[in-house]
């Protein structure tokens, strides 16, 4: 991989030595100086990145943290603290010195004669054309692709092995031709494997569906809550740490979904998987490609056309990742966000904390008349968010920033529940709270599940189930066709989701960088689908879960290429 890498660096080069071969002009040696200026920045800048953001997000670098930046440049610095921004470009300059002064001393070495011109260029040509073995990696069928690099059962030794430089550049030419990408059987075998997934993973539901309607209401006001990188972690009800507390003591008094899996890793991931019920890819964010969230059907758009008003509320900035053309195809009128709080309000370096959040949506709940129509009311909190500076300091957290900002949104979610229920339409109210992917905490949970368990909480006054827990196994594009259905509307529009109160298929599938992992009642399977390399599996024959994670991510790409 490394030598791949050189080869594509190395072409230019080579083509300005047979220049000079046949001229002796000074620009062909001022473009070649600039040519390793511009590469050792770009190394620099990769490997530095890479360096910094694998800490975050454990996989190498692709172009996510391109697309995030492109969208809105303040939000995609917004993790970053001013020691961060220095010790980076400290790093970056000193590594770009490094790096250029490598290639000054290698220059000094090359001479180039024109004594002999034919029999020269004839020997350059062909090692100039021998590039495409380093570059192909060699005469095999397949060409270089990450699968090369991997070789262990432990994943970071993997990724300590992938060049960041060419995983930068397999991510950005993979970012089209969807309908080509991670073909491992013909479309009748995959449709043939997925009938099989959905029979063995069909069973009934853990709570009957006809004794208690999760509804007391069918056209209830719905407070959608996206909690920013929440995880099972961080309750007790569900085996984590006594951090979210006012989240557990909810998940308590109302439904709690404890078999419940985050479809990705990121927000602009989470949020289709939350609202179009459409899971997480591995290598793509559907969120980037506009013109095709226009073709996505969505739970606020189903809600819309059964009269439903629509609002939106996140304190950070709606342009990032470009989310306000995904929202408003998905439905929504009214989009709040950084633009609407006043300047000294957007403290947080993601806009207005989520006191401030919330007290919009209190505002809203308060002007809201008493017959108005149903309301659908997404909230997306974002002060849990990395670097974690919240105005709030719990005793308990004193020397844990990351556990105090968890409970600052903790504490700021109980008051606006409490603050509903004063509210004169309490009692046709549902108030569901999801997480918006895999939790951040801890950072050193390896187990690829065990990292995407989260929370699914029920609470209101229109809920008929609480107290109450289901163990049923689902991820976050389950919620749509479970609200849909218990309000007696049409879900088809969703096919990905699946009634989690309801007898049929249950189970849960997950994507990160490279990943697809599918977990059932019986079964899990971690599976790189770019190496072809199980991660881990569990329950059952391994072919045959192979077989399931891969058919599943060859169908899903199937659909995006046709959206």
């Amino acid at each position: 991989m490394d030598c791949s890498i050189a080869g594509y660096l190395t072409a230019l080069p080579a083509f300005i030595i047979i220049g000079q071969l046949w001229t002796a002009r000074h620009w062909l040696v001022i473009v070649e100086k600039i040519y390793y200026g511009i590469i050792s920045l770009l190394l620099a800048v990769i490997f530095c990145l890479d360096l910094k953001l694998y800490s975050y997000w454990g996989f190498r670098l692709d172009m996510t943290p391109v697309f995030y930046f492109t969208s809105s440049p303040k939000a995609a610095l917004a993790s970053a603290t001013w020691l961060d921004a220095v010790t980076g470009i400290v790093a970056i300059v000193v590594a770009t010195s490094l790096i250029y002064l490598i290639f000054a001393l290698i220059i000094r070495k090359i001479k180039v004669s024109p004594v002999k011109k034919v029999p020269a260029t004839v020997v350059m040509v062909l090692l100039t054309a021998a590039l495409f073995i380093p570059i192909r990696g060699g005469f095999t069928v397949s060409s270089m692709n990450l699968s090369r690099a991997y070789f262990s059962q432990n994943q970071r030794l993997n990724h300590a092995a992938v060049n960041p430089a060419f995983s930068l550049m397999y991510s950005a030419t993979h970012q089209h031709n969807f309908g080509e990408q991670y073909r491992f059987m013909t479309a009748e075998e995959a449709d043939s494997v997925l009938c099989d997934l959905y029979r063995s993973a069909t069973a009934p539901a853990t709570l009957a569906a006809d004794s208690v309607p999760l509804l007391n209401n069918l056209r209830p006001d719905i407070y959608i809550v996206i909690l920013e990188s929440f995880s099972a972690h961080l309750m007790p009800s569900l085996g984590g740490e006594p951090i979210a507390m006012r989240l557990d003591s909810l998940a308590r008094e109302g439904l709690s979904f404890t078999g419940i899996y985050a479809n990705s890793f990121r927000t602009d991931r989470g949020i289709p998987a939350i609202l179009s019920a459409f899971p997480g890819q591995p290598s793509m964010s559907i969120m980037k490609y506009v013109e095709k969230t226009e073709g996505l059907p969505s739970l606020p758009g189903e809600l819309k056309n059964a009269g439903y008003d629509l609002t939106y509320f996140y304190g950070g900035d709606a342009n990032f990742t470009n989310m306000q053309a995904y929202l408003v195809n998905a439905g929504f009128e009214h989009i709040i966000s950084d633009k609407d709080f006043a300047l000294k309000e957007k403290a947080s370096k993601w806009g207005a904390h989520d006191n401030l959040l919330f007290d919009k949506v209190i505002a809203d709940v308060r002007s809201t008349a008493a017959d108005a129509p149903p309301q659908l009311r997404v909230i997306q909190t974002s002060s849990s968010h990395e670097p974690f500076d919240v105005p709030y300091s719990n005793p308990v957290f004193a020397a844990e920033p990351e556990k105090n900002a968890f409970a600052f949104t903790d504490s700021c979610l109980f008051a606006f529940v409490d603050s509903l229920r004063v509210s004169p339409r309490f009692d046709r109210t549902l108030v569901v709270m999801v997480p918006d992917h895999q939790g951040c905490y801890p950072h050193s949970l390896d187990d690829v599940v065990s990292r995407h368990h989260i929370p699914l909480v029920m609470t209101g006054g229109a809920l008929n189930r609480k107290a109450m827990t289901d163990t049923v196994t689902g991820s976050q594009i389950d919620l749509a066709a479970t609200l849909l259905d218990a309000m007696g509307l049409d879900s088809s529009a969703l096919p990905y989701s699946k009634d989690l109160l309801a007898d049929g298929p249950h189970f849960a599938v997950m994507a990160d960088p490279s990943i697809i992992t599918l977990v059932t009642p019986s079964d899990t399977i971690v599976y790189n689908c770019d190496a072809s390399q199980i991660i881990s599996s569990g329950g059952g024959d391994t072919d045959t879960l192979r077989l399931r994670a891969e058919a599943f991510v060859q169908r899903l790409y199937d659909l995006i290429e046709n959206l």
